[in-house]
């Protein structure tokens, strides 16, 4: 099943993710995706925010992972500049430890990624409003789309 929710405001966005953030356990995974500027990382510092997580959150473009400490850890991953890379960043710790695992750009580490994740594709419609697919990949994460929806 796919869910959709259309986001007129900034402040909508932020809601959203931090509902989100309350309803995950360890070992979640959320993937990211969208065209530069849809509102990735401004989503996943929401998400971090609803987490407890203190610390400022910024893009790892250039660091790949970034963890935060909340009432979840955090893993952030901004996985662009993994393009055509064979490189393995120990993705079983990453994704099957003590944390949330949010992804950005996860299309290019799909064969890496959990066979089962909430995929979340963000679409631009202008400048502060957003659609969200939400695609539960796995009965846990329906059932998490169906409470973040209510």
């Amino acid at each position: 099943m796919i869910f959709e929710k259309d986001i007129n405001t900034l402040e909508e966005t932020q809601a959203l993710a931090m509902r989100l953030a309350e309803l995950v356990e360890p070992q979640y995974t959320i993937t990211l995706e969208g065209d530069l500027g849809a509102g990735k990382t401004t989503f996943t510092q929401s998400f971090a925010k609803g987490l407890g997580v203190k610390r400022t959150v910024n893009s790892p473009t250039f660091t790949i992972m970034k963890q935060y400490v909340g009432r979840i850890p955090l893993n952030h991953l901004d996985v662009y500049r993994l393009e055509d890379s064979d490189e393995d960043l120990g993705w079983a710790e990453i994704f099957y430890g003590d944390a949330v695992t949010v992804v950005e750009w996860a299309h290019l580490i799909q064969e890496d990624l959990p066979e089962e994740r909430l995929a979340i594709e963000i679409i631009r419609i202008d400048e502060t409003k957003r659609k969200f697919v939400l695609k539960p990949i796995g009965e846990k994460y329906d059932r998490l789309c169906e409470e973040l929806l209510k």
